[in-house]
């Protein structure tokens, strides 16, 4: 085997870690969103909230869900949980925020129905939470030396 395919055989394994990886965020990431669903429709079906304050609410159940089971299971993080939180808070609280400016414009100008719109919306969001935390909230400490992980 030459160089050159050792390295492409590397780089394919290494890319089907990322896949495995990112299926297991999603498969775990589930049980936060299942969380969340219940939370917006409970808010939503009840007559307490709207979609936009329904799913608001919903995220945060879900991401203190996601929280522990992503720190625990997904990514295995030793980090403090004071440096693990503000970084994690952090990726959230912008995924809130494009959460409730996209229901926002889809239950509102787009009329469309707010469980439909949340599926979307879930399905657009999974990428961004899996990227801010593999790559930023619980990446590990680069040792001198070492390879990059993430």
């Amino acid at each position: 085997m030459n160089a050159a395919s050792s390295r492409r055989g590397e780089k394919a394994a290494a890319l089907l870690a990322r896949a495995r990886h990112i299926l297991l965020f999603a498969a775990l990431g589930a049980v936060g969103t299942l969380a969340h669903y219940a939370v917006l429709v409970g808010l939503v079906q009840g007559g307490l909230a709207g979609p936009v304050a329904g799913s608001s609410a919903g995220f945060l159940v879900g991401g203190m869900v996601n929280y522990q089971l992503g720190r625990r299971l997904v990514f295995r993080s030793s980090k403090p949980h004071r440096a693990a939180l503000a970084k994690f808070f952090t990726v959230a609280g912008i995924g809130l925020g494009l959460n409730a400016l996209l229901m926002a414009l889809l239950t509102g100008p787009l009329a469309a129905p707010y469980l439909p719109a949340q599926v979307l919306v879930t399905g657009l969001l999974v990428l961004w939470h899996y990227a801010g935390n593999a790559l930023w909230t619980f990446r590990a400490a680069r040792q001198a030396g070492a390879p990059v992980e993430g």
